[in-house]
């Protein structure tokens, strides 16, 4: 059982990111004093909503420079803190031509880096890690024989060349298992978020998510969706689970948190039944040998399709329902304010 201060500042790292800004805004609404750190406090755009959220709540939250590559960086912003959230990680936009030098290796030196620190500062006494679903499985196959995933799940099927990305958050994911039980002073949490869909608090937030989205307004689904399923959860809902699992002195291990599952073509349904015909929103489902036909004009790979498309994808999300009170808001919902602050942003056509 580890009790935190509710006095004692709490650090959330990446603090500009799409979940981690309504970590720091929850916080300091429930009185909380936060320290978030972000790359370059003095960056004329981007923090603009942090720089408004420290003029509603005096006093109460400071940005902090720290490189997630960078030893040390995060000793300074740490010092005090009995909690620390970490949600920064390592984020890239188009093909990951290097998965080794691009994705493997920060994301490792990265919670090498921030637990180094941990290490270092002697308030500390839990740290919630944001990790993914990915590292809980590795392709929708992988469900065969079971009825859903549970968090005694572990993704041992991808590889540095093969999901690479759910491979980067898995090995990084295991590092801090294996750094915390190096010690006995402070414990770990982790929070295992799927498609996280919802408001942003930020127009410049970018996340996989929000590059799923886009294949609503593209065309790319234009011609049929896969018959694939994504475990979907709202942003509010990650944030909410974060800070339940800091302040929770008997949370432990850890918690999937998706709402439920979604397939492409419900999403599309769910859309088209708020906003109206739109020829970017699919009407069906697509054969699966026309989508692995297509899958490399897509970015995908062939044996992706095989092993993704086709197959039912279910999480059992009952410990963080019962030991962390959340009460997930409907995957739908999710959706359709997605989409709405889309067209608010005018990213998409009203």
């Amino acid at each position: 059982m580890t009790n935190i201060d509710p006095a004692a500042p709490v650090l959330v790292t990446g603090g500009s990111g799409y979940v981690a800004s309504w970590i720091v805004r929850y916080l300091l609404e429930d009185g909380r004093t936060v320290r978030a750190t972000v790359r370059d406090p003095k960056k004329a755009k981007g923090l603009e909503h942090l720089h408004a959220l420290a003029e509603a709540h005096p006093d109460r939250l400071t940005l902090h420079r720290s490189e997630l590559l960078e030893p040390g960086s995060y000793t300074e912003a740490m010092a005090g803190c009995e909690l620390v959230i970490h949600t920064a990680s390592p984020f890239l936009l188009g093909k990951v031509k290097d998965p080794d030098k691009q994705l493997i290796r920060p994301a490792v030196d990265g919670t090498r880096n921030v637990l180094a620190s941990v290490n270092d500062t002697e308030s500390v006494k839990r740290v919630v890690l944001t990790s993914s679903v990915v590292a809980i499985y590795g392709d929708s196959i992988d469900m065969r024989g079971k009825d859903r995933f549970t968090e005694d799940d572990w993704n041992t099927t991808s590889t540095a060349k093969h999901q690479e990305y759910a491979y980067s958050k898995t090995v990084a994911e295991r590092e801090a298992w294996d750094l915390q039980a190096a010690q006995d002073r402070w414990d770990l949490v982790t929070i295992h978020p799927g498609l996280v869909l919802g408001p942003a608090l930020t127009k410049v937030s970018k996340s996989g998510s929000m590059a799923t989205m886009d294949h609503f307004t593209d065309f790319t689904l234009a011609t049929g969706a896969p018959a694939m399923e994504l475990g979907v959860v709202d942003v509010r809902d990650v944030a909410r689970a974060h800070i339940a699992a800091g302040f929770t002195p008997t949370a432990h291990g850890r918690y999937i948190t998706n709402s439920e599952s979604m397939s492409m073509l419900q999403i599309g349904k769910a859309l088209r039944a708020k906003f109206g015909y739109r020829p970017s929103f699919p009407l069906f489902e697509a054969p699966k040998a026309m989508i692995k036909l297509a899958a490399p004009v897509a970015g995908l790979t062939r044996k992706y399709v095989e092993l993704n498309v086709g197959y039912p994808l279910r999480f059992d999300n009952s410990r963080t329902v019962t030991e962390l009170g959340i009460d997930f808001r409907p995957a739908r919902d999710s959706v359709v304010e997605h989409f709405q602050q889309m067209i608010d942003d005018g990213m998409v056509r009203g």
